[in-house]
């Protein structure tokens, strides 16, 4: 049995999502072989997969998104592979308590935390992005690195996409020289992009709190980081705004592609290759999946399709735990997904369900044993 499952959002890591399953298999099967990857898809939680992979914890006091000191952590491999977390510098949970700050939240201790992993000899950098509190283009990250954002007067603009209203030139020929030798992969399972309808702001902002009028705020603002960009760079900061990827995490994935030459990659293929999931599932006849929510979200990138499809492709079976359900059979079946136990099918209450995930979720893989295994 090899158990490749994300977090449970707000309840239980994908670690604690592995042990609590392995326990409810073998309460049926005593004995059974059980091995573990727990998986992520590039947002937050990444850096927790890979440390439950072997790789090496680091730390580094970086400026949180309200430019309060946070601790941020990223992991290491001893091939100088490091996987980084932007949430963990600049995450949503970084915020005061129901305080946003749409208008002004900033990467900055991001691009500390980049700094950081090659300061520990990463050669090259898997960067995950998600759950961000921030919709600043990715400028925060690359002031950070090295580059230059001024207004009129030849002063810094301001933090958070709100400063970038006033810029009026930028100059990215200060950044950090060992990022040209450095191979950096954007890991996202987000392929909007920066500006528009489908873009940072429009789509994602409102969870960071921004207001109507914040979002066109920091649309218009975006848009006009991408101008001053191109005249910096040439045409290539226009087109990485179109590409797949550019609208990720408040658009921190724009910076990437155009001020760190990252490649965009799925983050669940990303992570699956870096987390040495084949050779795991090489050795497996059977895989358990799973994430918090399975709903529409799952199908395009999140880690349980990506486990499901690489499971269906090697012929071995998939089936799937979560704490609810919100997809059909046939949704389920077109992703490579047999069958799903949700928690809330043995606990409806949603507030009791999370805080009782652990042993309802022994008890959905009993039954999950039962129905497979016996």
């Amino acid at each position: 049995m090899l158990i490749a499952a994300d977090k449970f959002k707000g309840s239980l890591t994908a670690v604690e999502v592995a042990e609590h399953v392995t326990a409810g298999l073998r309460r049926v099967v005593p004995g059974l072989d059980v091995a573990a990857v727990p998986v992520a898809d590039g947002g937050d939680g990444t850096t927790a997969a890979a440390l439950a992979a072997g790789f090496t914890r680091h730390e580094a006091r970086v400026t949180g998104p309200t430019g309060e000191p946070v601790t941020a952590t990223f992991a290491l491999r001893e091939d100088g592979t490091a996987v980084v977390e932007m949430a963990e510098a600049s995450g949503l949970q970084h915020l005061p308590k129901g305080v946003f700050a749409p208008l002004t939240a900033t990467t900055y201790g991001t691009g500390e935390l980049l700094l950081a992993a090659l300061d520990a000899g990463a050669t090259s950098i898997v960067f995950g992005v998600g759950g961000s509190a921030t919709t600043d283009g990715g400028a925060g990250m690359l002031a950070a690195l090295g580059a230059r954002f001024l207004d009129a007067g030849g002063a810094p603009v301001g933090p958070g996409g709100g400063g970038l209203r006033e810029l009026a030139t930028a100059d990215l020929s200060g950044l950090d020289p060992r990022l040209a030798g450095t191979d950096i992969v954007l890991a996202s399972d987000v392929d909007n992009p920066l500006t528009g309808p489908k873009g940072a702001p429009a789509v994602y902002g409102p969870q960071k709190g921004a207001s109507p009028e914040d979002v066109a705020v920091l649309d218009a603002a975006l848009a006009h980081f991408a101008e001053v960009l191109e005249r910096a760079v040439g045409p290539k900061a226009a087109e990485h705004a179109l590409a797949p990827g550019a609208g990720a995490a408040g658009g921190i994935g724009y910076g990437a592609l155009v001020g760190l030459d990252a490649a965009f990659r799925p983050g669940i293929d990303v992570m699956l290759d870096v987390l040495g999931f084949a050779p795991a599932l090489a050795r497996a006849t059977f895989v358990i999946t799973g994430e918090g929510s399975l709903d529409e979200q799952t199908l395009h990138g999140k880690a349980p399709a990506g486990v499901a499809a690489a499971a269906r492709a090697a012929g071995i079976e998939v089936v799937a735990v979560c704490g609810r359900l919100q997809l059909p059979q046939e949704a389920l079946a077109a992703a490579g997904i047999r069958r799903a136990y949700a928690l809330t099918d043995l606990e409806s209450d949603p507030a009791r369900c999370m805080a009782e995930a652990g042993p309802l979720l022994e008890r959905a893989a009993e039954s999950l044993a039962r129905d497979f295994l016996i």
